[in-house]
């Protein structure tokens, strides 16, 4: 590794010399042991490992709930497996193959839980540890799994077949037994029809002794598993798709596909004790009533005090669904209430009291797991409303368009956002406490505060607490609110705007935490600058400024300009700000110009505490041709700017003043210019080729070009040629990353536009060999070129909002390949120099108040000797980084990051107290690069890129933080720390917690005295080795996990595992001491009763003879 020796290549002692390696090339001068760059970082430092993922489980499929853990298990379409307890606690799991997960069943407060999939195959898991694992698996080979069933505090679990045959598999070993339920002895002998899969399988909640099998078809058997035969069977004419117990065993209900419920009496097999049609309309004449819907479900759940709970899901009538969407439905005696659900229903579980089948049940609520949520229905209280759901689920709200993290901000942030957030929450859900509380927090060392951005395709921008691997919203901002909704014609919709779905959807972000200043891009060409507030706020209107940026594009031959001939540039167009009122006048023919693709609202706008507007930027359409995306974004409240490029060129606006200071061509980066500064309305300036100022001598020119807040007047533009010769055509990112590579001229056309693609406020040197920092901004472009802009700002900064600013070009100081991602500024040590910022005040506070805190301005960073290089810049594209030293803007290293691929996501970040670059790639790499020497530090193959959602929102963050969407709803969370990965056993949540199992109903004395109570069965007796025999070994093949039942029930890991393990031990010891002592204390009485005996017989016979004896 070459090491950077600051002051010899600051006095040019020495000429750099370079050297390449198979990792990185460099070229540095020759170091002095005394005055080199000290890196600390070392690549043992750097780990990467998943953490947690957040949000709704995507696609799920089935689900389960302990009732004595209270932990409940969601199973997806692709094999996944996600756990939750209370709030905070959260586990995700993977089965190996990706086969959907077709029903999960709980060993109730065992810390275990049974997986069935969709490719027939059975897993354990053991939920006792912090990540669960796998423990047994059994593949059946010859048989297809349709349903299963586990009785509450057994070892044997049912396995029902698509033959209608029944399998028992023994949970402890995870092997079959030999007793099998063939369906030909199930059914009527005389039966000459398969009856179909098994839908159901339940016990007798009096008598675990006999069994109920539910086939498709319609038949019910009751099966005597002692006898081995049927006791009864029922049958209808209709399809069955789920059987419900009453609790004390003399009745069941099943539901139909025709959407009937059939009541029968365990001993009448005959016909149905009840028939009826919940969704169905009663004909008068005692017909049949008319079909329905499938009821998929339904659940019999009993009370002590009141009438029963019949719920069930579907049913409904075919003329009323394509009115309502899913439903789902609670009788509760005479009353029935249809709860409608905005997406379809996949399962729902009542929760009820008691874990024990026999006794009544008490439901107290309903969980529901929807195609894209979560609800908790709260029966205990009238109108059955929600809980309150404590999960990140709503991060799929509305479908995720950008991603920003953001770890070890500001404290005082997360209190702040979470008040004005707590003002939005929803009205009207239960006042009970969340039932799925099960689990305990992790003991985690992190301890800094962490936020999440996310932009969605309505233009909501959600805020999250993301610290100590949790994940919960703190606050919402919807940016569509600045909008009209609806306010044109669709006739004029469809020419204007540039998205037909999605208008308000937000591009890209730019955050100052320090600040609070926040600055959103949307996809119709459209900034938002916002500021933060904890007061009510009315905007009379909103404030409006408009650009015109002129698309420039390579064209054809024809259009190539001739370099002998002069070129003269076409007339100037302008950049327009206004107020909302101002209607830009539709041309009755001829192509579009000077409309925005969205009509900003002019009606007042009141403002709730939290993100309030401090002004609009709209591109507007330009002769017939639509604004360019936005393609990079930058905000610096200490400047008062916000910059924003796309592949027509840059725009800086001055949101203090609300002035348009610079429009800048893509063309004009690579030219010197001279300082662009607007002018005073009273002075006039003639356009220049690149800029112009507005002519107040025109009454209709400085209209057009007043501020809606002041009269300042803004730069304007004029067209400038783009010169092919400048650059070489390579692509450019669109804003969902592809990279098509088509054939036609258009696509060679658009693929070749130049756009800017970063962007970075700085403290830095201008241009070469300047002596002096000042304020300067940093451009990258897609085709790799780094430029510096000059900034000029009032000073003192009390003159800030009288005196302009004024921005000044200059020549392009590097060239890279690929686009640009990724730039910033080292200090002479090596450390990451942040923009300044300005501190955090409310806007409407007094006067008083925000001088005061404006005084505690951070100093700027003094300027450099002259003569002496005292910063890094770092510039990273697509394809590889450099180091400059500035301001002699001398390379110092290089480094290719890859060749084949291209990097998606680069980032400077904080980690262990140093800084240094972080990458990922599409072909799935994740690199770390020390600074300023980019040495690799840590280079893993992680995750192909599969799906674009990953490149539109994968980010890293500091202090070993990063993110992505791996699905829809799903946020999965990672670290590249040794450290934390080392502790991340500690930081993980507990799922399984020592909970006493409740006492079993009491059966009462008469129940116990004539035999009326539960009967018990001896299933060991039954299914055993012994009395069974052993099961095909083709049937099903067992796979071994790394321990079997009695290494689950004594693997807890963690600190609670370890406090329960040693809490039972010394209970046992106790409980061993205790029995030891009354053995004890009995021997004792034992030996001084025989004592006492025979003290007795001694005197008895002490003085007699023997012949008296």
């Amino acid at each position: 590794m070459k090491k950077f020796n600051i002051r010899k290549v600051l006095d040019g002692l020495t000429a750099a010399s370079a050297s390449s390696s198979s990792a990185s090339a460099a070229s540095a001068a020759q170091p002095r042991d005394n005055d080199v760059v000290h890196e600390t970082l070392q690549s043992e430092q750097f780990q990467l490992c998943k953490t947690v993922r957040h949000g709704f489980p995507n696609q799920p499929a089935s689900m389960a709930f302990d009732p004595v853990q209270k932990i409940l298990a969601v199973g997806t379409q692709t094999g996944a497996l996600r756990l939750f307890g209370r709030a905070g606690v959260e586990c995700y799991c993977q089965h190996e193959g990706g086969a959907a997960v077709i029903q999960l069943q709980f060993l109730i407060n065992e810390g275990a839980l049974v997986s069935a999939l969709a490719d027939d195959s059975l897993h354990l898991w053991n939920l006792r540890q912090k990540i669960p694992a796998v423990l047994h698996s059994l593949k059946f080979s010859r048989e297809r799994i349709t349903y299963c069933h586990l009785p509450f505090q057994s070892k044997w679990l049912y396995i029902g077949t698509e033959r209608g045959n029944i399998h028992i598999v023994n949970v402890e070993s995870f092997t079959l037994s030999g007793y099998v339920i063939m369906w030909n002895k199930a059914i009527e002998l005389s039966s000459k029809t398969h009856p179909g899969p098994v839908v159901h399988i339940s016990d007798n909640p009096m008598d675990e002794g006999k069994l109920l099998i539910g086939f498709e078809c319609g038949v019910v058997v009751l099966w005597d598993l002692k006898c081995k035969k049927a006791d009864y069977r029922y049958t209808y004419d209709e399809a069955i798709h789920s059987v419900a117990w009453h609790h004390e065993g003399k009745q069941f209900v099943c539901s139909h596909s025709d959407g009937t419920l059939t009541t029968w009496n365990v001993r009448a097999p005959a016909k149905p004790l009840q028939i009826i049609t919940p969704h169905g309309k009663q004909p008068k004449d005692g017909k049949k009533p008319e079909p329905c819907r499938p009821i998929l479900k339904v659940e019999y759940k009993t009370t002590r005090a009141g009438d029963p709970f019949m719920v069930m899901s579907g049913g409904l009538s075919y003329e009323t669904m394509g009115r309502r969407r899913a439903c789902l439905t609670v009788m509760h005696g005479k009353s029935t209430a249809v709860l409608e659900m905005d997406t379809p229903i996949v399962d729902f579980l009542t929760l009820c009291e008691t874990p024990y089948p026999n006794d009544f049940q008490e439901p107290y609520a309903v969980v529901v797991l929807l195609e894209k949520d979560l609800i908790v229905i709260d029966l205990g209280q009238i109108g059955y409303p929600a809980f309150e759901n404590p999960y990140p689920f709503t991060v799929h709200e509305s479908p995720v368009t950008c991603c920003e993290y953001f770890a070890d901000c500001p404290a005082e942030l997360i209190p702040a956002l979470y008040s004005v957030g707590t003002r939005q929450k929803r009205q009207g859900y239960s006042k009970k406490e969340w039932p799925v509380s099960g689990g305990n927090w992790g003991q985690g060392a992190q301890s800094y505060p962490e936020i999440i951005l996310t932009g969605h395709a309505d233009g909501t921008i959600k805020f999250w607490d993301a610290s100590a691997l949790m994940l919960q919203v703190l606050y919402k901002l919807k940016t569509a609110k600045v909008f009209e909704r609806g306010a044109r014609g669709k006739e004029e919709k469809g020419s204007v705007d540039i998205v037909d779905e999605d208008p308000f959807a937000v591009q890209t972000l730019s955050w100052c935490p320090e600040s609070r200043l926040l600055c959103v891009a949307g996809v119709s060409a459209h900034v938002i600058v916002y500021r933060f507030s904890k007061q009510e706020a009315t905007a009379e209107e909103v404030q409006l400024l408009e650009v015109r940026m002129q698309s420039d594009f390579p064209g054809v031959a024809a259009e190539t300009p001739d370099p002998g001939g002069d070129q003269s540039p076409p007339p100037p167009q302008s950049a327009t700000p206004t107020s909302p009122q101002q209607e830009s006048p539709d041309p009755p023919e001829g192509p579009r110009d000077n409309i925005a693709c969205l009509q900003v609202r002019s009606s007042p706008l009141k403002q709730s505490p939290g993100y309030q507007v401090e002004l609009v930027v709209q591109l507007v359409w330009v002769s017939g041709e639509p604004p360019q995306p936005i393609t990079s974004l930058a905000i610096n409240s200490s400047y008062g700017l916000v910059v924003f490029g796309n592949s027509s060129g840059l725009a800086v606006v001055d949101f203090l003043q609300k002035t348009l200071l610079l429009n800048l061509g893509t063309a004009d980066l690579y030219s010197p210019c001279e300082p662009r500064q607007p002018r005073s309305p009273r002075k006039t300036r003639q356009p220049s080729a690149a800029l112009c100022d507005a002519n107040d001598g025109s009454g209709a020119s400085e209209e057009r070009c007043k501020s809606p807040t002041s009269e300042k007047s803004c730069s304007a533009t004029t067209r400038r040629r783009y010169n092919p010769q400048h650059k070489n055509q390579l692509y450019a990112k669109d804003n969902s990353f592809s990279r098509s590579r088509s054939s036609s001229v258009a696509s060679i056309d658009r693929e070749s536009r130049e756009a800017l693609s970063a962007l970075a406020f700085c403290e830095s040197f201008a241009r070469k060999g300047e002596s002096w920092a000042g304020p300067c901004l940093l451009v990258g472009t897609t085709q790799g070129a780094v430029g510096m802009l000059s900034l000029g700002l009032p000073s003192p900064p009390e003159q800030r909002l009288v005196q302009p600013a004024s921005v000044s070009s200059c020549s392009t100081i590097s060239q890279l390949k690929g686009a640009v991602l990724t730039m910033a500024l080292l200090d002479a040590a090596g450390t990451l120099l942040p923009p300044a910022y300005e501190p955090w005040y409310d806007p409407n506070a007094s006067d008083e108040e925000k001088e005061r805190i404006k005084r505690r301005r951070p100093p700027s960073p003094p300027g450099s000797l002259e003569g002496q290089d005292s910063q890094f810049a770092l510039l990273c594209s697509e394809k590889q980084a450099k180091v400059l030293a500035l301001p002699s803007q001398t390379r110092l290293y290089k480094h290719s990051i890859t060749e084949a691929s291209f990097v998606l996501r680069a980032d400077v970040v904080n980690m262990g107290g140093a800084n240094c670059l972080m990458c990922f790639c599409a072909n799935g790499h994740i690199m770390a690069l020390s600074l300023p020497s980019l040495r690799p530090l840590l280079d893993v193959n992680y995750l192909p890129l599969t799906d674009m959602r990953i490149a539109r929102t994968f980010c890293f963050s500091n202090l070993g933080q990063a993110l992505y969407l791996t699905s829809p709803t799903e946020v999965q969370r990672l670290t590249y720390s040794q450290e934390t990965c080392d502790n991340l056993q500690e930081m993980l949540s507990e799922l399984f917690t020592p909970v006493e199992t409740p006492e079993a109903p009491n059966r009462g004395f008469f129940k116990g005295l004539f035999g009326g109570g539960a009967q018990s069965l001896d299933r060991e007796d039954l299914f055993g080795e012994t009395a069974a025999g052993k099961a095909s070994r083709s049937l099903a093949q067992h796979i071994p996990g790394p321990g079997g039942m009695e290494g689950m029930k004594g693997a807890a890991s963690g600190v609670v595992g370890d406090l329960a393990r040693a809490r039972i031990a010394l209970d046992e010891r106790g409980q061993k001491l205790s029995e030891l002592e009354d053995r004890s204390a009995a021997m004792m009485a034992s030996a001084d009763s025989f004592s006492k005996h025979a003290h007795d017989m001694m005197l008895k016979y002490k003085d007699k003879k023997w012949y008296q004896l």
